[in-house]
């Protein structure tokens, strides 16, 4: 159900920014944004999800498995180009729409992160 009410807000806040209707796959969901960035979301609950997404050559995730203690936002991290770094937008236990309309909107104006990045 979480994954269905994604998709239906997605669809609806970032129609202009998408190159397609997200797809709903088994257990993910699938964003192509017309800058051509590519997400996919697996959102299991608000403390438990990954988020990929490719650009050119370069894929990114923000994910929350509990592996990185050192980092300051853990459990959940970025991991790209070849870096393993704090998480500069989400937070777990945070209502997933929130985190997950952040993402995007981050996305479409800066698909690495660059400007959120240490």
């Amino acid at each position: 159900m979480l994954h269905i009410a994604l998709k239906e807000a997605i669809d609806v806040k970032f129609a202009e920014a998408m190159a397609e209707p997200t797809e709903h796959c088994q257990d993910a969901l699938l964003v192509r944004l017309h800058n051509g960035v590519v997400i996919e979301l697996r959102i299991a609950s608000a403390e438990e999800y990954s988020i990929n997404w490719r650009y050119g050559d370069a894929e990114l995730r923000i994910d929350t498995a509990p592996l990185h203690p050192h980092l300051s936002t853990y459990p959940n991290h970025l991991h790209g180009e070849d870096q393993l770094q704090p998480d500069p937008i989400t937070h777990p236990g945070r209502d997933p729409w929130d985190n997950v309309s952040d993402v995007i909107t981050a996305l479409i104006g800066d698909p690495l992160l660059k400007s959120h990045r240490a």
